[in-house]
């Protein structure tokens, strides 16, 4: 069966971690969790890397119908994250069909979910950087929507400032939510997983 390659976008280190920009590496450590899967830096990779398996009964499971799925966390920054991503695909021979990338989205609300398939980076430069180094856009893309910045602060600034310590709780339950989004693309299709998840 063909292998998954679920990649959260984000900045390593941190200073980064705690961010709206980061919410794709919350994702992928959420996943990671279900599968009792713990992230590894293999020499050369770009990036930090957990293997499992999903089946049915979710990540981590084992049988005859598990599909193997390769997490991704780049330690390029974001702007060079198909850097990473490409090279993923090519040791673990994945093709972009089978790519998933989870992205903050400033242009939904917080609580707010969009899958598709393929379209343009809206200026998300993670975005960008993967089209630039995979030679395409068709590629999934789970949408975790981060909402815009209040008043006139940069959307710069919004995105690296770190998550108010009250929204914290929010956002876990939201990252648990697009990490079963991403579970149903790879379990059910992107038709039964837009029917159940995107707003």
């Amino acid at each position: 069966m063909a292998a998954w390659l679920v990649v959260g976008l984000g900045n390593p280190g941190p200073t980064y971690a705690s961010t709206r920009h980061n919410v794709g590496f919350m994702v992928a450590d959420e996943l990671a969790a279900r599968a009792r899967v713990a992230f590894t830096a293999p020499r050369g990779m770009r990036g930090d890397v957990a293997e499992t398996r999903v089946t049915a009964s979710g990540f981590g499971g084992v049988g005859a119908d598990a599909e193997r799925v390769v997490l991704l966390k780049p330690r390029t920054f974001m702007n060079e994250s198909g850097a990473a991503v490409a090279k993923a695909c090519a040791f673990y021979k994945i093709d972009p069909s089978n790519v998933v990338a989870v992205h903050d989205e400033l242009d939904l609300e917080f609580g707010q979910l969009r899958l598709k398939l393929g379209g343009g980076d809206n200026g998300h430069n993670g975005l960008k950087s993967m089209r630039a180094h995979l030679g395409t856009g068709d590629f999934f893309r789970a949408r975790y929507g981060i909402g815009r910045p209040p008043g006139r602060q940069p959307a710069a600034d919004y995105v690296l400032a770190p998550i108010p310590a009250k929204l914290r709780e929010d956002y876990a339950v939201e990252t648990s939510r697009v990490a079963d989004a991403v579970e149903a693309i790879l379990l059910e299709g992107l038709t039964a997983a837009q029917n159940r998840f995107n707003s």
